[in-house]
C-alpha cells in the first residue's frame, strides 16, 4: 500500500458540524418558525405582507434596543436603564416640540440626553468600579424620577410637526386589498441601518473584538493591551444612545408618550438578546439573532391575543422562554467544558 493509499483510507471523513454555542440561536429559528405557522394555521393572516408589515412598523423600536443591549450583554454587562432613557427623552422631546422647537433639533437633544445618560454608566463603571447591574440601575431610577418630575401628563405631538417623516408609511407592494400591502416606514430604515451598524461595529472593528475579548475574560484582554476602558464607555454610551433613537422611532409612531412609556422595555431588550443565543455571561452572541429575539418577542404579543390569552400570561412566557434559553446556555457550555 503507497502512503498516498494510506492516507486516504486513514483521514477521517469530515461532516457537517454545528457549533454548539449556535445551538440557541437555532433554537430561537425553530420557535419563531413554529409561531409563524401556528398562526398561520389558526388564524390565516401570519403570513400575509399586511401582517409582516404591522410586525416591522409597530416593533422597530425593539428591534433597536435589542441591538443596544447586546453591546453591554456580550461583556457579562447589562444596561436596565434603556426603558427609562425612552421615557425621559420622550417627555422632554414632546415637550420641547409643543414649545415649538424644530424637530430636528428635538431629535438632536433626545439623542444627546440619551448620550449623557450613557456617559455617566460608564464614568460610574469604570471611575468608581461599580458593577454594571448597579450603575445603570441608578441611572435607570435617575431618568425614570426626572421624566415624573418634568411631566405626568400624557404628551401628544403639536400638528405639523415633522416627526410624521418617521411614521409616513411607503408601500414596497401596493395592492388590492390593504392586508396584503407591504408597507415600512422611515423608522423600519431606521431599525435596519441600526441592524447593520451593529454588526459593522461587532464583525468589522477593533473595539468589535475588544468587547467580546472583554467577554472572554476582562483581565486577559487588558493583558493583550486592549483599550478595554475606553470601550467600556463606547458599549454603554452606543447602548443609551440608540434607546434615545427607539425613543424618537417609538414615539414618532404613537404621536403620544408618558412619563410611564417604557417601563420593562429593559426586560424585554434583554429576552430578546437570550432569546437570540447571547450568552448572559458575555463572549458569544450575534446581532442578528438578538434581531431575530426581538421578532420571538414581538409576535408574542398578537399571538396571544388572537388566542385569547390573558395579556399577564405573555410575561409568564416571556419569562419561562428566558429560563429555558439559559439553561440551554448553561447546558451547552457544561458539555464544551467536559470535553
Amino acid at each position: 500500500m503507497t502512503t498516498a493509499t494510506a492516507n486516504k483510507v486513514k483521514a477521517p471523513k469530515k461532516g457537517f458540524k454545528i457549533d454548539r454555542q449556535m445551538i440557541p440561536t437555532l433554537a430561537a429559528v425553530v420557535i419563531f418558525i413554529l409561531m409563524i405557522i401556528m398562526g398561520q394555521a389558526m388564524f390565516g393572516t401570519y403570513l400575509r405582507l399586511g401582517f409582516v408589515s404591522s410586525l416591522f412598523i409597530d416593533h422597530a423600536y425593539l428591534i433597536i434596543l435589542a441591538v443596544a443591549m447586546t453591546l453591554p450583554i456580550l461583556t457579562g454587562g447589562i444596561d436596565l436603564s434603556v426603558g427609562a432613557i425612552v421615557a425621559i427623552t420622550a417627555v422632554i422631546g414632546l415637550k420641547l416640540a409643543n414649545a415649538g422647537v424644530p424637530s430636528i433639533l428635538v431629535m438632536i437633544i433626545m439623542l444627546l440626553i440619551g448620550a449623557v445618560f450613557g456617559l455617566l454608566a460608564g464614568t460610574l463603571i469604570e471611575e468608581f468600579n461599580m458593577q454594571p447591574f448597579i450603575a445603570t440601575l441608578s441611572t435607570m431610577f435617575l431618568a425614570r424620577g426626572l421624566a415624573s418630575i418634568i411631566s405626568t401628563d400624557s404628551l401628544t405631538f403639536p400638528d405639523g410637526n415633522n416627526f410624521n417623516i418617521i411614521s409616513a408609511e411607503i408601500k414596497i407592494i401596493d395592492r388590492p386589498k390593504i392586508s396584503h400591502d407591504l408597507t415600512i416606514n422611515v423608522g423600519v430604515i431606521i431599525a435596519l441601518l441600526v441592524v447593520v451598524f451593529g454588526y459593522i461595529l461587532l464583525h468589522h472593528t477593533r473595539t468589535g473584538r475588544t468587547i467580546y475579548a472583554i467577554g472572554g475574560s476582562r483581565s486577559s484582554a487588558e493583558l493583550m493591551g486592549l483599550p478595554v476602558k475606553r470601550t467600556q464607555y463606547i458599549i454603554y454610551l452606543t447602548s443609551a444612545t440608540l434607546a434615545a433613537l427607539a425613543s424618537i422611532v417609538y414615539t414618532a409612531n404613537i404621536g403620544s408618550a408618558k412619563n410611564t412609556v417604557g417601563v420593562g422595555w429593559e426586560l424585554d431588550a434583554v429576552a430578546s438578546v437570550v432569546i437570540g443565543g447571547t450568552i448572559i455571561t458575555g463572549g458569544f452572541g450575534y446581532v442578528l439573532g438578538s434581531v431575530l429575539g426581538a421578532l420571538v418577542r414581538s409576535i408574542l404579543d398578537p399571538l396571544t391575543t388572537d388566542l385569547g390569552v390573558p395579556a399577564e400570561w405573555t410575561t409568564i412566557v416571556i419569562g419561562l422562554m428566558i429560563l429555558v434559553f439559559v439553561v440551554l446556555q448553561r447546558a451547552v457550555m457544561a458539555v464544551g467544558e467536559k470535553k
